[in-house]
């Protein structure tokens, strides 16, 4: 049985999320737990909090045993852009877009 999690709205680029993502894609949940603790990235520690919200999920919901749960589904897609302008030479300005991300992860048992 799945159970999942979403984050939405989150303040990092979906492209430097998914690199953390295809890391842990797949694994068991405690393996994937044990490698993002480690890693240095932003999302390391924003996925780690998400696939954490999904165990407690399972346990609750669905009444699944968090040793048994693997990583099925991982992924962000993109959500709106912060428009902003940063002042630039001769008077210009150019507009900065600070992307957000909608994480999802699908956890399933093994």
């Amino acid at each position: 049985m799945e159970t999942r999690a979403v984050a939405r709205f989150v303040r990092i680029s979906p492209r430097k999320v998914r690199l953390v993502m295809d890391e842990v894609r797949g694994k068991k949940v405690e393996d994937a737990l044990n490698m993002l603790t480690f890693a240095p990235q932003k999302g390391a520690r924003l996925l780690r909090k998400l696939i954490r919200s999904a165990v407690s999920n399972a346990q609750h919901n669905s009444n699944l045993d968090p040793d048994s749960l693997v990583v099925k589904t991982v992924y962000a897609d993109e959500g709106p852009a912060l428009k902003r302008f940063i002042p630039r030479a001769q008077g210009r300005a150019t507009q900065i877009r600070k992307r957000t991300s909608h994480l999802t992860v699908i956890l399933d048992e093994a």
